[in-house]
C-alpha cells in the first residue's frame, strides 16, 4: 500500500460562494455549458468548470452535481476522489460553532485513506417514510419504475437488492461520496451506463425544472444499491465504509420543509425539498 495516498474532492456550486483554502477540495462550477451571464456569455466563477475535458456539462438540468461526478470520474488523477456540495461537507472531528469551522480537512481524512476504500455522510433517515414513498411524495415514481426495468435488464443481479434498498427508510443521499480510484471506476460505469438509458425514456417536457432533475434524485437512491450489493457479494468489506457526519453551511428551516412535507401527504401534492 502506498504511504501517501493522494485525494481530490469536487465542491459543486452554480453560483460564487465561500470555498475551503485547501488543495484538497476543488470548486467545481457545474452546468458551465448552459451557465451564461446577462450579456448571454459563458459564466466564469472563477472555479474548474465541468465543460472541460471529457464531460455531460450540457445535461446538469438533468443530471445536477453528477456532471461533477462525471467530469471527476474522467479527469482527475488521484488515489481516491470524492465529491460534495457548496452547502454540505464531510464534517472532521473539530467542534466549532461556525461550521467552517467543521469541515473536514485534509490531516484529519489522511490516516484513514487506505484503511477505507469509501466514505460516506451519515444516512439521512425519513423515520414515517420509505425511500420509495419518500420519493412518491416528492417526485413522480414512474421514475424508480423505469430505473427498476433498465436496472433488470442491464444488471439483473441488483434487482433483488433494488426491492430491498426502495423499502428501507433510510439511505446515504446527497450524491456525496469518497472513494478509492478503484471502486469509483465501478461505481460510475454502472451508475452512468442506467442514467444513460434512463433519460432516454423519460419525458421531461411536462416537468418543472425542480422536476426535470430525475437523473440526479434517482442516482440518490440506486447509490445505495450498488454499495449494498457490493458489500452483500464480498466486493467490499463493511470494515472499509467509513461514516463521517455533514456539515451544513446554511441554518435549514425545518419548519417550512415539514409544513411542505404535511401539505403534501394531506393534499396528495407533490412537495420540493
Amino acid at each position: 500500500m502506498k504511504k501517501y495516498q493522494s485525494v481530490k474532492i469536487i465542491v459543486n456550486t452554480h453560483k460564487k460562494y465561500w470555498m475551503p483554502h485547501s488543495k484538497m477540495y476543488i470548486p467545481m462550477q457545474v452546468g458551465a455549458a448552459l451557465d451564461k451571464d446577462a450579456n448571454g456569455n459563458p459564466k466564469d466563477l472563477g472555479y474548474q468548470k465541468d465543460n472541460e475535458g471529457d464531460n455531460i456539462s450540457e445535461k446538469n438540468p438533468l443530471y445536477c452535481e453528477l456532471t461533477g461526478l462525471y467530469w471527476a470520474w474522467k479527469n482527475l488523477d488521484a488515489d481516491y476522489i470524492g465529491l460534495c456540495h457548496y452547502r454540505r461537507y464531510f464534517g472532521g472531528f473539530r467542534s466549532s460553532r461556525n461550521p467552517k469551522g467543521k469541515i473536514l480537512l485534509r490531516r484529519e481524512l489522511q490516516p484513514m485513506l487506505g484503511k477505507y476504500r469509501v466514505f460516506l455522510p451519515t444516512k439521512r433517515h425519513y423515520v414515517i417514510e420509505s425511500l420509495y414513498s419518500h420519493y412518491q411524495h416528492t417526485h413522480y415514481i414512474e421514475h424508480l419504475y423505469v430505473t427498476r426495468g433498465i436496472i433488470s435488464q442491464m444488471y439483473p443481479e441488483y434487482i433483488e437488492t433494488y426491492d430491498k434498498v426502495l423499502r428501507q427508510t433510510s439511505g446515504h443521499m446527497f450524491n456525496m461520496m469518497i472513494m478509492d480510484r478503484e471502486l469509483l471506476n465501478e461505481y460510475c460505469t454502472w451508475l452512468f451506463n442506467i442514467l444513460e438509458e434512463l433519460e432516454k425514456k423519460i419525458d421531461v417536457r411536462h416537468m418543472s425544472h425542480f422536476q426535470g432533475r430525475y437523473c440526479g434524485r434517482v442516482s440518490e437512491i440506486i447509490f445505495n444499491v450498488w454499495l449494498d450489493y457490493q458489500i452483500e457479494t464480498g466486493r467490499i468489506d463493511r470494515s472499509e465504509v467509513k461514516i463521517l457526519p455533514y456539515v451544513y453551511m446554511e441554518k435549514i428551516d425545518w419548519v417550512k420543509k415539514i409544513s411542505k412535507f404535511l401539505r403534501a401527504k394531506l393534499f396528495h401534492e407533490k412537495y420540493e425539498v
